[in-house]
């Protein structure tokens, strides 16, 4: 799978995961300590949230896990292919992705919880975009499932099995890219609040720009 993978791949990889540790350090530090990009930790507090009785919480946290799987849902029938190719939407998928990160912003600036949903879908579409095209090997929203993958793949090499050095790198490049948006997510919102989320949002709305300028490029070189 990996190996039919453009080289532009492990910048993408990146980009994408520092935009999802941006938005999760945000959401540590201004969403109630909630984490949107993934949701192993809203499904645990769900559970608590049952145990106390919080019909506010319980609702709240169930929209969080809704909103993750439209962002998804719309992810899987807009994008509608397993094979990485450009021409494909996923400049439109990022785009997308920086309105919802943008208009979360403004809603939390507001004092309103309903941005913690836009949040949450833009993780949701993003995290869907990615495993749409790798088969799920490679998810840029969170890393529990990289960390064990890369441990697999260190003791199947210990056992005498061919190291995949692209592989490897690119689970780097994951866990990398989401410590340092962890760290810019941080940073930022000490100084800016939730206008942090603008950083994420600009980057998403970029690699758009530059998917659509170079798949065009691509497509019209056919022609010339």
């Amino acid at each position: 799978m990996l190996s039919k993978f453009p080289k532009w791949v492990e910048i993408g990889v990146l980009a994408l995961s520092i935009i999802a540790g941006h938005v999760n350090a945000v959401g540590l530090l201004g969403f109630s300590h909630q984490s949107v990009s993934h949701l192993t930790g809203i499904a645990t507090r769900l559970g608590f949230e049952f145990s106390q009785l919080k019909v506010f919480g319980v609702l709240h946290l169930v929209s969080i896990l809704i909103s993750f799987i439209l962002g998804a849902m719309f992810s899987g029938f807009f994008i509608r292919s397993a094979v990485l190719k450009l021409g494909r939407q996923y400049g439109m998928a990022l785009f997308i992705e920086s309105i919802l990160l943008f208009v979360a912003m403004v809603v939390l600036k507001q004092g309103s919880f309903i941005g913690h949903y836009f949040a949450s879908a833009a993780c949701g579409l993003q995290n869907a975009m990615v495993s749409t095209y790798s088969g799920a090997i490679i998810r840029t929203t969170h890393v529990t499932g990289v960390f064990t993958d890369l441990g697999i793949m260190m003791g199947e090499w210990f056992r005498g099995v061919s190291f995949d050095r692209r592989r490897f790198i690119l689970y780097v490049l994951l866990i990398l890219g989401f410590i340092l948006g962890g760290f810019s997510g941080s940073v930022s919102y000490q100084y800016f609040g939730f206008n942090a989320l603008l950083i994420p949002a600009s980057m998403a709305l970029f690699l758009s720009f530059i998917y659509f300028g170079f798949s065009n490029m691509r497509i019209f070189s056919k022609f010339v």
